[in-house]
C-alpha cells in the first residue's frame, strides 16, 4: 500500500511539473531546432537525439526485464512502446541528416532526464505495480481504441517527419513551407501525430503514469507547435492564411 502511495506522490508532482512546463514554453521555446540559440556547450544534432531518448528504450526494457508480469499483454505493450522510440532514439536522429546543426547539451540532459522518468514510471507501473493486465484485457474497448489512436498517430507522426526530411534536402537545409498530408491544415502535423499517439496508450494502459505521460507530451509540443506557427508567419509572407499550428480548423 505504502508503495502505490508513494508511487501515486511521484505522479501527482510529474503532472504538477507538467503544467508548470507548458506555462513556460508559450514564452520561452525549448532552444533546439529553429529554435536553437548559440552555445558553447553543445554537440551535433543527431547526437543529442540518440542520447535523449535511448534511455526510453533502456529504462523502461530493463524495467520490463526485472519485472513480474512477462504475459502476452506486458509483450504487447512492450513492442507499442519499443516501436516507437527504437525509430526516435537510434533510426530518426541519422535519417536523411546532412546539416550541421548542434544542440546544446542543456537540452540534451533534461531530454534524458525526461524520458529515464516517463520510462520507469511507464515501465514500473505495466510490468510491477499493475498486478499485471489479463488476457482478456486486450479484448477491452478501452485497449481497442488506444491501440488505433496509437497507430493512427504512429503513422501521422511519421509520414509528416517524412515530409520534412524530404523538404529539407530539396532545400538543401533550409526550412521551407511543408506541403500535402496533414499540412493542409496544421503546421505542426507530426506533433498532433505524437499527442495523438501517446492519448492512445494513455487509453489502452488505462494508467496514471500513462496519463501523465500524455500530459507531458502535450505540455512540450502544443506550445512548441504555436512557436513553429509563429515562426513559419515571419519567416514566410505566403504562408497559407487559414493554416492551424495544431488543430485542424481550431487552433
Amino acid at each position: 500500500m505504502r508503495e502505490q502511495t508513494i508511487f501515486n506522490d511521484v505522479i501527482t508532482v510529474w503532472f504538477i511539473l507538467a503544467l508548470i512546463v507548458f506555462a513556460i514554453l508559450f514564452f520561452i521555446p525549448a532552444p533546439y531546432g529553429r529554435h536553437t540559440r548559440k552555445s558553447r556547450r553543445s554537440i551535433p544534432d543527431s547526437w543529442g537525439w540518440l542520447l535523449m531518448e535511448s534511455p526510453a528504450v533502456f529504462v523502461f526494457g530493463g524495467m520490463f526485464l526485472i519485472g513480474s508480469y512477462h504475459d502476452i499483454t506486458a509483450i504487447v505493450f512492450l513492442l507499442l512502446w519499443l516501436s516507437h522510440y527504437i525509430h526516435r532514439a537510434f533510426i530518426y536522429p541519422f535519417l536523411h541528416r546532412k546539416s550541421s546543426k548542434r544542440m546544446p547539451w542543456i537540452v540534451v540532459v533534461m531530454g534524458f532526464l525526461f524520458n529515464t522518468m516517463n520510462g520507469y514510471l511507464n515501465g514500473y507501473y505495466l510490468f510491477q505495480l499493475s498486478g499485471g493486465y489479463p488476457r482478456a484485457w486486450m479484448k477491452d474497448g478501452r485497449f481497442w481504441i488506444g491501440s488505433v489512436l496509437f497507430v493512427v498517430g504512429y503513422v501521422v507522426n511519421r509520414t509528416s517527419d517524412s515530409v520534412l526530411h524530404k523538404l529539407r534536402e530539396t532545400n538543401h537545409g533550409q526550412y521551407g513551407i511543408p506541403q500535402g498530408g496533414l499540412y493542409r491544415w496544421v503546421s505542426c502535423p507530426n506533433y498532433l501525430g505524437e499527442i495523438t499517439l501517446w492519448i492512445g496508450w494513455a487509453i489502452a494502459t488505462w494508467s496514471a503514469a500513462g496519463a501523465v505521460f500524455a500530459a507531458w507530451t502535450i505540455a512540450n509540443l502544443a506550445p512548441r507547435a504555436w512557436m513553429h506557427h509563429k515562426w513559419y508567419r515571419e519567416h514566410f509572407a505566403d504562408y497559407p492564411p487559414r493554416r492551424k499550428a495544431l488543430l485542424p480548423g481550431i487552433w
